[in-house]
Formats: structure tokens, C-alpha cells, sequence
């Protein structure tokens, strides 16, 4: 059966932009319940055989604990670096495949996460799915096998993973999945993902008692 990791930066460090318009305590709390809910989402999709939370942060570490996902606690080489020590440290219950979900796309449905797994599975290895952000990002992409292709996350990383699944010969399936379009990195992704439908009750709850308030065109950022 695949797996499936989260990668989180260290909370001090992360999310520069909700922080200025936020405050840093405020973004670190919003990062947390974040996290919750795509543990959440990925705790209810079926054949998984683990979950991980990859993070150079002890305090993430223990919120994953607490959520029933494994903590994969390191130094941070940086995000592609850290997704293959995951990979390695998983061993073999990734060896059906990886599926790497970023941690702020709080709105993930279980059953949209479980169309990628399908589509992984629908062929043979080597193959992937990915699911790109509404800004040209990468917001979850499974590998069959986990080295099937380098990871490429950052910015434009859609593009660089089809370009990298390409250039290694890999069959890559791209699904446009509405509740992982959306990552929260700014206020005005805060306002689109309140006035939005999906998933993300912890983020809802916190964002609601910040004070933060939906979008009035009824979403777009």
C-alpha cells in the first residue's frame, strides 16, 4: 500500500506573509491547525499505510504525534531534500507509492486526495499524479515508486514536474482537485478559503476567531 507524507517548515520560520499580516504567534497557531486538517482528511482516505510529517520542528513533530501520524524529525536540507529522506526512512511502506501533500491546503477533501491514490494506481509503475494550486504550484503529487522522478516543489513547480516526470519517461496524471487547488499563504488566501466550500474545520474555527472574514466576491483571491 502507498504512503503519505506532509512536509512543514519550522513554525518560526514559515509562512512570512500570514505572519506580517497576522503576527507571528497568530501564523504559527494558523499553521498548526492547518496541518490538523490535512492530517484529518488524509486519516480518512483508505489503503494508506502510513502518514508522515516530515519537519525540522519538534513542536510540529508532537502535533502530528497527537494527530496518529508519524513524525519524521531532522535537520532541514530543504523541501525537495527532506521529501527523499521521508521517502528513505519510510522504506517499505512506501514501496506502492508516495503521496506528498503540502500542509496549508486546509480545505483537502479525503475523497479528492483518494483520486490521486486511484490514479496511481491505475497502470503500471513507474507513474504519478499530481494536483496543482490555483498558482501554479504543486499541492499534492504521488510517485510510484517514490523516486519515480526528483521532486520539484517551489515556485512554478507544476510546470517542473511535468517537465521532470517527463524527462524520465513517467506517465504523469494531472487532476484538477478544487479543495487542494487553494494553499494559504497570504490573507487574500485566507478570505477565498472562508468564502469557499470544503473541508478545514480547525482552520475555519481559528481564522473565525481572528476575526478574518470570507471574500465578498465569493472567493476568488
Amino acid at each position: 500500500m502507498p504512503a503519505a507524507v506532509v512536509p512543514v517548515k519550522s513554525l518560526a520560520a514559515g509562512k512570512s506573509r500570514l505572519a506580517a499580516a497576522l503576527g507571528r504567534a497568530r501564523a504559527e497557531g494558523l499553521a498548526r491547525a492547518m496541518l490538523e486538517d490535512v492530517l484529518a482528511a488524509l486519516g480518512q482516505v483508505p489503503g494508506l499505510d502510513a502518514v508522515a510529517v516530515v519537519t525540522p520542528d519538534p513542536d510540529v513533530a508532537e502535533a502530528a504525534e497527537r494527530c496518529g501520524a508519524r513524525a519524521l524529525l531532522g535537520d532541514d536540507p530543504g523541501l525537495d531534500a527532506s521529501l527523499a529522506r521521508a521517502a528513505r526512512e519510510l522504506g517499505p511502506a512506501c514501496a506502492d507509492g508516495l503521496l506528498v501533500v503540502l500542509g496549508d491546503v486546509a480545505g483537502a477533501r479525503a475523497a479528492e486526495l483518494a483520486r490521486l491514490l486511484d490514479a496511481l494506481a491505475a497502470g503500471p509503475a513507474p507513474r504519478a499524479a499530481l494536483a496543482p494550486s490555483l498558482d501554479g504550484g504543486t499541492a499534492a503529487l504521488a510517485r510510484r515508486p517514490p523516486d519515480a522522478f526528483p521532486s520539484r516543489f517551489g515556485p512554478d513547480s507544476a510546470r517542473r514536474h511535468r517537465e521532470a516526470a517527463a524527462a524520465a519517461g513517467v506517465p504523469l496524471v494531472e487532476l484538477a482537485l478544487p479543495s487542494l487547488a487553494l494553499d494559504l499563504d497570504d490573507e487574500a488566501d485566507l478570505r477565498a478559503f472562508l468564502a469557499g466550500p470544503g473541508e478545514g474545520p480547525r482552520t475555519r474555527a481559528l481564522l473565525a476567531s481572528l476575526g478574518v472574514r470570507p471574500a465578498p466576491d465569493g472567493g476568488a483571491a
